[in-house]
């Protein structure tokens, strides 16, 4: 019989510490489930889904995150198995699988046969860190953004998105609430972007993420007309820059490995490789 020391549970605002005590095994890997933690003390309506413990001699040696987004937490192999044979028996609410590439492998090749067919599967890719003034000199150009900005800024996101995804977020009605996640992010002072002489975006980045140990950085687009201009070196470079000054001392991210232009940008800033990840879209 499973017993709350045992097995697999569901975790809530009891558990924070400890919870905490498992994501700091590798803070910077899993910075977006120690987030998640802090803002919403694991209460089930503020995280809108569950997160999953698997303990293990009455320890917490596993987690899983489970909202839109299912994102495993210091899982092994036989970890993510445990999770999937849990998943098994309840309705599919994700709409994205993503975290360390053993684990979410692994899990995917258990729950596929019922969750059906993925939309795409990114193998692979490289996750990087960097803990350091960037390589390069920052854009002074790029700034954070503010609510003035925010006409401007909101097409840019749509375009980064429909094109690193594939389908738009105002699919389904869904522009206001992108909309909203964007003003929370230029409200919290994590957007930034260079604008031209026109205001026009050029360049944007986000953070996604924080804690006072890492900040993951995402939604990274710059503008057709100029890419291959250097504007994405340095832009990083500037984001780098204020986010270590301002928000967490080690900047992440991650990349699709294919995407060798993105890779070669991010390597120049100073970005190193330190995990592979990998993302399920359903």
């Amino acid at each position: 019989m499973v017993t709350t020391r045992q097995g697999i549970r569901v975790l809530g605002p009891g558990d924070v510490e400890e919870f905490l005590r498992l994501v700091d095994r590798d803070p910077v890997v899993n910075v977006f489930a120690a987030h998640r933690a802090r803002t919403t003390h694991l209460q089930p309506r503020w995280l809108g889904g569950e997160v999953w413990g698997r303990y293990a001699g009455g320890e917490l040696v596993a987690a899983c995150h489970v909202a839109a987004n299912l994102v495993p937490v210091e899982a092994g192999a036989e970890d993510a198995v445990a999770f999937a044979e849990h998943a098994q028996h309840r309705i599919r609410s994700v709409s994205t699988i993503v975290g360390p590439r053993v684990a979410v492998d692994t899990f995917w090749e258990e729950v596929r046969g019922r969750w059906g067919r993925a939309r795409e599967v990114r193998a692979g890719q490289p996750h990087l860190e960097i803990r350091t003034a960037p390589h390069v000199a920052p854009d002074p150009a790029v700034r954070r953004t503010t609510r003035g900005d925010l006409d401007a800024l909101y097409p840019a996101c749509v375009a980064m998105y429909t094109e690193e995804v594939g389908v738009s977020p105002e699919r389904g009605g869904g522009a206001d609430l992108y909309r909203a996640r964007v003003s929370q992010l230029v409200a919290r002072g994590w957007s930034f972007a260079r604008f031209d002489d026109r205001g026009r975006v050029v360049f944007k980045a986000e953070v996604a993420c924080a804690t006072e140990h890492a900040a993951q950085v995402q939604g990274v687009w710059v503008a057709p007309e100029h890419r291959g201009t250097g504007l994405a070196a340095a832009g990083m470079a500037a984001v780098v820059a204020a986010v270590r000054a301002d928000v967490a001392p080690v900047v992440s991210l991650y990349v699709n490995d294919w995407n060798t232009a993105a890779r070669r940008t991010y390597e120049r800033v100073g970005f190193v490789e330190t995990a592979r990840f990998t993302t399920v879209m359903m």
